[in-house]
């Protein structure tokens, strides 16, 4: 089973990224993303369900970036639009089997599988 991150890049602020992550191995009832910067914890970004429903982002990306799934590719997306210095981090992909209850989903240890990471630098 793996997690494959790609998409990431040195953009403008104002301009726009497209992250992909691609699942092998199996599917995933949820999969999410996650954000790191050096020196601080990693941070919830956005989650989606492959059963539908709408998916949860964080405040800070609300309105911003969107999230999307091709169960068909196994693969989900994150359109970044309107970056902003802030977003620079390295961007980690997750994903579990199940569809935990959304309370949790926020919580790195909710999820089983992360992709390697890819790299946004968003320049002022």
């Amino acid at each position: 089973v793996q997690l494959q991150a790609s998409g990431g890049g040195l953009v403008q602020a104002g301009g726009s990224l497209r992250l992909s992550c691609a699942a092998s191995g199996r599917t995933f009832g949820t999969m999410g993303w996650f954000r790191q910067t050096p020196g601080k914890e990693r941070e919830f970004v956005v989650v989606i369900r492959g059963s539908g429903g709408a998916p949860y982002y964080a405040d800070s990306v609300k309105g911003r970036f969107t999230v999307s799934r091709d169960n068909a590719k196994n693969t989900m997306y994150l359109q970044m639009n309107s970056l902003k210095p802030e977003d620079t981090a390295v961007y980690y992909c997750a994903a579990t089997p199940g569809l935990p209850i959304w309370g949790i989903l926020a919580r790195q240890s909710t999820y089983d599988y992360w992709g390697q990471g890819t790299q946004v630098t968003v320049s002022s």
